[in-house]
C-alpha cells in the first residue's frame, strides 16, 4: 500500500523530538490524516492507484485512480476506517531511500514511479514514511509521531471531485477526496456552520435564483450569458467606474478585441502567456489573435503622435473585453472565465518617482471603489506585494537592478500608506512586480480582484519615448492597474458579499410596483412610467396573481422597494412603500419616493 505526498516541506526529522504535552502544528495532523485516508481507500479498493495528497487550507485532499466509482455516500465508511486506524495507535517513521529501493516499493504504483523519476532527475532526496507496518509512503514528512495524537472527532471527509494528474488536463483524470481537519471538534463544527452560511451566498446559486446570468453548453464553457437584470448591474458598474476615472484624469478609449499576432510577440505576451491565449486566426495570410490583455493596444495609441513630458502622466483607460484560455477544471462561475471585461488602465510616467505617485493614486481609487461597495481593508480584502524570481529567466524578464528598484518602490508606497500587506515571491508579472488586491470567494478560495503593476519592460519593447524638459528623448515607465478588476469577477464577489440583496444604486430592479387588483392596474402603470422617466429601474407586476403572492415574489427577488397601489393610493395620488429589511414606510407621493431613491445613488 503506497501514497505520495509531495507538497509538504517539513523535513523528515521535524517531529522526532516532540516533547509530550506540546501542541502539534495543525498541518502535521492534516498531513497524517491524508495518509490515513489513503489507507482507508486502499482497504476499500485494494487495487487503487494513489496520486498525491497535500495539506491545504482547513484540511487535506487525496487523488486516486479507482477501479470503481466513489460517491459521497461512501465517505462515512472511509471516515470510520480512518477512526479505526487512529484507535490502533499507529506510529509514523521516516527514512531515506534510494532510487532502486523506491522503484521496488512502488512497482505497482505508476503515479509514484512518475514522482520518483522526477525527484531523482531533479537531484532531490527520496524519503519514505511508514505508518505502522501496513503503509509506506513517498513523502517529505511532517507528521504526528503516533495516530493517538490525532483528535478523532475533529475531522470530516466533505466531498468528491475530479482532478487531472499533476493538474494537467492532458493527463489521466483521477478521483479527489477532500477532508477538513482542526484541533478540536468545536473548531470543526464552527467551520462547517460557516460553510453552510457561505453556500447560501454562492453567486452561482444566487445568480440563477435572481435571474442575472446563465451558462449554455451550446455557447461554451466559461462564457456567461447576461440577462436583462444582470446586464443592468454591469451597466451601472461600468458607468460608475468610467465616470469616476474620468474625474480623476483618465482618458477613456476603445480598442479592438482582436489584433495581429505580431503585436503580442512584440509585447512578449505571446512567448510568456501563449498557453493561456487562444489559437491564431488566419485572415488574408496574416495571423490574428483574440486579445488576452489591452496593454499593447494602449501603447500603440500612445505612439500615435509625439509625446512631451508635459503630457505625462498619461492615463489611458478602457473597460475592455479580454479572452484567456482557462482549463475546464479551473472555471468557477463568474470568478474564472474564458471571456471577461476588465476595467483596465496604463499610466505612462516620466520616471519611477512619478510612477510612485501614480501607484498611490491608483490605490486611492481602488480603496474608494471598495468603500462604495461596502468592502473594508483587512476584513474583505488585503494587499499582496507580488515579487519576481531572479533565478527564473524563463518566467521573468532578466534585469535584476530594475526588479530591485521596482519592488523597493512598491514596498515603499505600501509602507508609507501604513497598509498591511504580505509578500509573495514568484507571483509577479513577467515585466515587473505588482500589488495585488486579494479577496476570498464563498468557498474560501483566494483570488486576485484588482492589480497595480510596475512595468520596466514594455516601454523599451514598444520604443515608448517622450521629450524631456531639456529637449532630450527619454524612455518612460508604465503603471498597469485595474480599478475594480474584471466586471464579472467583482459582480461575483458582490453577489456573495450582499447575499444577493444589492444596495439601491446597484440593484437591477430598484422598485416593484404592485397594483392591489386589476382595477388599479392603470394607476400602477402611471406610477411605473413616472419612475422610469426619472431613470429608476422599476418593474410593474400585473394583477394576475394574488397580492400576497406577488409581494412574496418581489421579496424573494430581494428588490429594495415594493410599491403597493390600491383604492386609497389612487384617490390620494400616493404609493404605499415597503423597504427591504425595514418594512412599511407609509404612504408618500411618487415625487417624494424618487427623492429618497436619488439620495441613495453615488455622486
Amino acid at each position: 500500500m503506497f501514497s505520495a505526498l509531495r507538497e509538504s516541506s517539513h523535513p523528515v526529522t521535524k517531529y522526532a523530538n516532540m516533547q509530550k504535552g506540546q501542541t502539534l502544528p495543525i498541518d502535521a495532523i492534516r498531513h497524517s490524516l491524508a495518509h490515513l485516508l489513503a489507507m482507508a481507500v486502499l482497504k476499500k479498493f485494494p487495487k487503487a492507484q494513489l496520486g498525491i495528497g497535500p495539506v491545504i487550507e482547513h484540511g487535506f485532499y487525496y487523488d486516486f485512480k479507482l477501479p470503481a466509482p466513489l460517491s459521497p455516500d461512501d465517505l462515512p465508511e472511509l471516515e470510520k476506517i480512518m477512526r479505526d486506524l487512529i484507535a490502533q495507535k499507529l506510529s509514523f517513521a521516516g527514512e531515506m531511500t534510494s532510487d532502486d529501493e523506491a522503484r521496488a516499493l512502488f512497482k505497482d504504483q505508476p503515479f509514484k514511479l512518475d514522482l520518483t523519476k522526477e525527484f531523482t532527475e531533479e537531484g532531490k532526496d527520496l524519503t519514505v514514511y511508514r505508518t505502522g507496518d501496513a503503509f509506506v509512503d513517498l513523502c517529505k514528512g511532517g507528521h504526528v509521531d503516533n495516530t493517538e495524537e490525532i483528535p478523532p472527532d475533529a475531522f470530516a471527509l466533505t466531498h468528491v471531485a475530479g482532478a487531472y494528474w499533476r493538474g494537467d488536463e492532458k493527463n489521466e483524470q483521477l478521483t479527489r477526496v477532500y477532508g477538513l481537519a482542526f484541533g478540536t471538534k468545536e473548531e470543526l463544527e464552527e467551520h462547517l456552520a460557516r460553510q453552510e452560511e457561505a453556500k447560501k451566498r454562492d453567486h452561482r446559486m444566487l445568480g440563477k435564483e435572481l435571474g442575472l446570468f446563465v451558462f449554455s453548453e451550446a455557447v461554451g464553457k466559461g462564457l456567461p450569458l447576461w440577462t436583462e437584470k444582470g446586464a443592468a448591474i454591469r451597466r451601472v458598474l461600468e458607468r460608475f467606474i468610467v465616470d469616476e476615472e474620468i474625474r480623476r484624469g483618465y482618458t477613456h478609449v476603445i480598442t479592438p478585441d482582436i489584433a495581429n499576432l505580431g503585436l503580442y510577440k512584440k509585447s512578449g505576451h505571446y512567448p510568456y502567456f501563449k498557453d493561456s491565449m487562444y489559437g491564431a486566426i488566419t485572415i488574408d495570410d496574416e495571423q490574428y489573435m483574440l486579445r488576452p490583455m489591452t496593454c499593447p493596444h494602449h501603447f500603440e495609441l500612445y505612439l500615435s503622435k509625439p509625446r512631451s513630458y508635459r503630457d505625462l502622466p498619461m492615463r489611458i483607460a478602457e473597460v475592455a473585453k479580454s479572452y484567456r484560455y482557462e482549463q475546464s477544471g479551473e472555471l468557477t462561475g463568474l470568478i474564472r472565465l474564458r471571456a471577461f471585461s476588465l476595467a483596465d488602465a496604463h499610466i505612462v510616467c516620466t520616471d519611477k518617482n512619478q510612477a510612485a505617485q501614480e501607484v498611490t493614486g491608483a490605490l486611492d481609487l481602488i480603496e474608494y471603489m471598495a468603500g462604495r461597495f461596502g468592502l473594508h481593508m483587512g476584513e474583505h480584502y488585503w494587499y499582496r506585494l507580488s515579487l519576481g524570481n531572479r533565478q527564473n529567466s524563463e518566467k521573468y524578464f532578466k534585469n535584476d537592478a530594475a526588479w530591485d528598484e521596482g519592488e523597493a518602490m512598491l514596498r515603499h508606497v505600501l509602507t508609507e500608506r501604513k497598509s498591511h500587506f504580505v509578500e509573495a515571491p514568484g507571483e509577479a508579472a513577467f515585466y515587473g512586480p505588482k500589488i495585488d488586491v486579494q479577496m476570498r470567494n464563498f468557498i474560501g478560495k483566494e483570488d486576485t480582484a484588482f492589480t497595480v503593476q510596475y512595468d520596466f519592460v514594455m516601454p523599451s519593447r514598444f520604443n515608448l519615448t517622450y521629450t524631456s524638459s531639456d529637449g532630450t528623448e527619454k524612455t518612460p515607465v508604465v503603471v498597469h492597474r485595474s480599478s475594480i478588476g474584471a466586471i464579472e469577477r467583482i459582480i461575483a464577489f458582490l453577489i456573495e458579499h450582499y447575499a444577493g440583496a444589492f444596495p439601491v444604486w446597484l440593484a437591477p430592479v430598484q422598485a416593484t410596483v404592485i397594483p392591489v387588483s386589476e382595477k388599479f392596474q392603470q394607476y400602477g402603470q402611471s406610477v411605473f412610467e413616472n419612475l422610469r422617466a426619472q431613470g429608476i429601474r422599476a418593474e410593474l407586476l400585473d394583477a394576475d396573481d394574488t397580492l400576497g403572492k406577488r409581494i412574496r415574489e418581489a421579496e424573494k427577488q430581494k428588490i429594495p422597494y415594493i410599491l403597493v397601489v390600491g383604492e386609497r393610493e389612487q384617490a390620494a395620488g400616493t404609493i404605499a412603500v415597503r423597504e427591504r429589511g425595514v418594512g412599511d414606510k407609509g404612504a408618500m407621493t411618487c415625487e417624494q419616493f424618487i427623492d429618497i431613491l436619488l439620495k441613495e445613488m453615488p455622486h
